[in-house]
């Protein structure tokens, strides 16, 4: 069974990239555009891991976050910040957090590999980022 990876993303664009890509890479893609599409997609599935982008418009991110950290079942499921915020202070909010590792946009895609397989392989291993 492939690996499920639950794109949130307010920007259309950017959601599409990510999404050809994971898809490309071999992965079973869902896709949110907001926080409530996001907790629409967990009924249904259940995530391996999660890019969220930390500015979704009228949302947080992080509040995401919080509501799966909440939850047992959620709890464990790795979380990759994809933002804009390229500021070290920003980074070391989102990860503390909870994020698992904090990748800026653009997207350097050799990095998104790089912790995907990171948090695939061993998702209890906390790493502070990729």
């Amino acid at each position: 069974m492939k690996d499920c990876i639950l794109i949130v993303e307010d920007n259309l664009l950017n959601r599409e990239l990510l999404r050809d890509w994971l898809e490309v890479e071999g992965y079973e893609v869902w896709s949110a555009a907001d926080l409530k599409a996001s907790y629409e997609v967990f009924s249904k599935r259940l995530p391996d891991v999660v890019l969220l982008d930390i500015n979704l418009g009228k949302d947080d991110g992080l509040d995401l976050l919080t509501w799966m950290r909440q939850k047992p079942e959620t709890r464990g499921i790795p979380v990759i910040a994809v933002t804009a915020h390229a500021l070290m202070a920003e980074q070391e909010q989102i990860l503390k957090a909870g994020c698992r590792a904090c990748l800026t946009k653009p997207i350097d895609f050799q990095l998104l590999r790089e912790a995907l397989y990171h948090w695939l392989q061993d998702p209890t291993v906390p790493k502070a980022n990729s």
